[in-house]
């Protein structure tokens, strides 16, 4: 699904396809076409359950929107059934809709599996030629601006070591970092230390307030993190809200000052949106023994159980 598509925008979807389909529910039954009538006014239910599912908290994001899409096609798909003189035109409302609501490979995924299934109805079976090189065109063309922007997010992510959202580096550059000093420490005889730190307000912030409050507090944390620690020390984003603190030449009694520090100094900051900032920090050494990816693993494993907290 599209990222970072701002909570507003998606509300307003949610309230136009209600009224939208509340005003065809309508217009069938002043036509007198009480037959076709149910599935829309089903929908119309439906898609109310979708928006307080969004506009509500616990609820996953992709739930109203895959309820959006299938209300979309049930309704083409019954018009199409039902009145054999719709204008198989109407077939770009779903194909729209998919690419909008869904991944690029989930969207063209379901568009190919289903384009043949549309001709088995008798008004699109009936339509000219034209319509066939029309669907797989209008595909296509809703399909390239989506890879034309994944390729270059894929192209600014190998060129740059920064992650998108805020200062810190991306999982890919800090791995390669984190790896460079696990060896440097190895060889050397030198001690390393890495502080594991999650957001536990971050998903909240971005569902309540949206994308500004979130990148407000991953702000927030780079800052107070960056202007606290020395030039050498890594500081990385592992996921969403997990980051990754690299301590060079670190032993694990000052990993734990580093951490009291960072503890103190982050729950001074108080933001507008989400109050006092809470970080939960944990330090996490690599054993004598143990490999880099074992070590990494492990690091994994700790930052999913500061999530769980």
């Amino acid at each position: 699904m599209i990222e970072h598509l701002p909570k507003r925008l998606m509300t307003l979807a949610y309230t136009s396809s209600i009224a939208l389909m509340t005003g065809y529910a309508l217009w069938l039954y002043a036509m007198g076409d009480y037959r076709d009538l149910l599935i829309p006014t089903f929908m119309t239910l439906l898609l109310m359950a979708a928006l307080l599912m969004h506009i509500g908290q616990g609820v996953k994001s992709y739930l109203p929107r895959i309820i959006l899409l299938c209300s979309t096609y049930s309704v083409v798909l019954g018009a199409f059934y039902f009145q054999p003189q719709v204008s198989p035109l109407w077939l770009g409302l779903p194909i729209t809709a998919a690419f909008l609501l869904l991944p690029l490979w989930a969207a063209m995924l379901i568009n190919i599996a289903i384009g043949p299934l549309w001709w088995l109805l008798p008004s699109v079976a009936s339509a000219p030629p034209a319509i066939i090189v029309g669907y797989a065109a209008l595909i296509l063309l809703l399909a390239l601006p989506r890879w034309e922007h994944a390729r270059r997010r894929a192209l600014l992510r190998a060129t740059d070591p920064n992650d998108s959202d805020c200062e810190a580096f991306h999982m890919d550059t800090l791995k390669e970092r984190l790896h460079s000093e696990f060896q440097r420490a190895a060889m050397l005889n030198q001690q390393l230390a890495v502080l594991v730190l999650h957001l536990p307000q971050l998903d909240m912030a971005a569902e309540q307030f949206g994308h500004r409050a979130q990148t407000a507090l991953l702000g927030a944390l780079c800052g107070e993190v960056n202007s606290r620690c020395r030039d050498h020390d890594v500081l990385g984003r592992a996921d969403s809200a997990t980051f990754w603190l690299v301590l060079p030449d670190t032993s694990e009694s000052g990993a734990l000052l580093v951490r009291e520090r960072l503890q103190r100094a982050l729950s001074q900051r108080v933001l507008v949106e989400t109050g006092q900032l809470e970080a939960r920090i944990a330090a996490c050494l690599p054993s004598r023994t143990e490999h880099f990816a074992q070590y990494v693993k492990r690091l994994e494993t700790r930052g999913a159980a500061l999530a769980n907290l």
